[in-house]
């Protein structure tokens, strides 16, 4: 189990043990806004792995902020262990703090340009806090850039580990990440051709970064999760940090899907068409209503389809799930 106090600490964005012992340890340190560090080694650049790790951009999802408490802490006890260049994200503070998915909006919805009617919510100003330091992180010359924001599913899932890739990747970096998921614990990728306004996407989109949303398990509450069942995931990670290389962990390949459609939710009126009970990767058969819509509705294609992150709560105009179609 992960050390309270480092959960806390995290949870809290409070750096202070962290960044003085990587300090101390002749590292550079910035903390550019609060819940965001930066730690890169004093070496040029050249080929060095530069890490994006976050967590809490949805508040009530904390099984990844006690992983990546359990994995700083360790490592900051061995501080010259560190291979790569850190930064370490925790995202919707106010929503953590009061164990809410968020307040006024959902901070993964914020990462774009054109917000629309979402541009004056309250978390608009954290998105752009990071964005720009996302921005500086990735700003150097050389070396591979990797962005891993971890995640929980609202729903039980056939593949309780799970990843969302942005299919904008160049082919071969994406080739790399899916054996590194797949070697990480995560069962399943879906390939996503839409470039929605995520922080996953943003990174992948705007700097090239080999970036997924990582799924992994469901949300609880703070400091009651069942860490073991992502020990390999843990793991992964752990020698990511202190191998400075993206090898996959171990040979694993996950089964991979493509996003097919995508369900907005366009009207009040909008209902699915199953209970809250139907658990990510449920398949419905081809032409099967998926959901109706006041006078629209939504129907499976002509082959097999299998809906991910359904949910009717989200706002108008907004993704309220996602079919996807099996490729191995």
């Amino acid at each position: 189990m992960s050390d309270p106090d480092a959960v806390r600490a995290l949870a809290e964005a409070d750096f202070s043990d962290v960044a003085d012992r990587f300090a101390n340890a002749g590292f550079n340190l910035r903390l550019p806004a609060k819940g965001i560090v930066q730690i890169t080694s004093s070496a040029p650049p050249g080929k060095r792995l530069r890490l994006l790790l976050s967590v809490g951009i949805h508040g009530d999802e904390t099984a990844p902020i006690e992983m990546l408490a359990h994995l700083l802490d360790d490592l900051a006890q061995q501080p010259h262990a560190l291979r790569a260049d850190l930064m370490v994200v925790v995202g919707n503070l106010a929503a953590i703090a009061q164990g809410r998915r968020y307040l006024d909006a959902d901070l993964n919805r914020l990462f774009a340009v054109d917000r629309g009617d979402l541009q004056t919510e309250a978390e608009t100003e954290r998105a752009d806090a990071i964005m720009r330091a996302t921005a500086a992180f990735f700003s150097a010359e050389g070396g591979e850039k990797w962005h891993l924001d971890l995640h929980t599913a609202i729903r039980k899932s056939f593949y309780p580990a799970f990843a969302v890739v942005p299919d904008v990747i160049a082919a071969r970096r994406k080739q790399t990440l899916a054996a590194w998921l797949g070697g990480a614990g995560i069962a399943a990728i879906i390939l996503n051709s839409k470039l929605a306004p995520t922080f996953s996407a943003y990174t992948a989109s705007q700097f090239g970064a080999a970036s997924c949303t990582a799924e992994l398990g469901q949300i609880g509450l703070l400091g009651t999760n069942d860490l073991g069942q992502f020990a390999v995931t843990a793991a992964a990670i752990d020698a990511m940090l202190r191998s400075g290389d993206t090898l996959a962990f171990r040979r694993a390949s996950p089964h991979v899907f493509q996003v097919a459609q995508e369900i907005v939710k366009r009207s009040d009126d909008f209902q699915l068409t199953f209970d809250r009970a139907t658990q990510n990767f449920t398949p419905l058969e081809p032409g099967a209503l998926i959901a109706q819509d006041g006078a629209g509705s939504y129907h499976v294609g002509p082959v097999t389809e299998y809906v991910v992150f359904p949910n009717p709560d989200v706002r108008i105009g907004q993704r309220a799930g996602l079919m996807v179609v099996r490729r191995t």
